[in-house]
């Protein structure tokens, strides 16, 4: 993968510059799901679309965030703090490992 595969804008800013890659996969069938990009500290709570990388599953039209096999995982909304399209995951529904480039 590039080096340069973060993107680097006001919303890394303003949580203090810090990311990390995320490899996100299904807490039930243990299937990968996508990369994501998360920025600052913090639990895994929602994830924005523009930072969700190489899915397996689409991520433009549904309503919810589902699995290959079709487990949900969370529902699609939007930030009103920034006004932002996410995906608001469930609790304990993912399982994230921190990768390298």
């Amino acid at each position: 993968m590039p080096k340069n595969l973060f993107k680097n804008d006001r919303y890394k800013k303003t949580r203090g510059g810090y990311s990390r890659l995320l490899q996100i996969s299904c807490r039930k069938c243990d299937s990968l799901i996508c990369l994501y990009q998360k920025d600052g500290p913090g639990n895994l709570r929602r994830m924005y679309l523009d930072r969700i990388l190489n899915s397996k599953v689409p991520i433009a039209t549904p309503k919810n965030f589902t699995c290959p096999k079709g487990h949900i995982l969370g529902v699609k909304i939007i930030y009103e703090k920034e006004k932002r399209p996410a995906f608001r995951l469930f609790v304990d529904s993912i399982i994230k490992k921190i990768t390298r480039i």
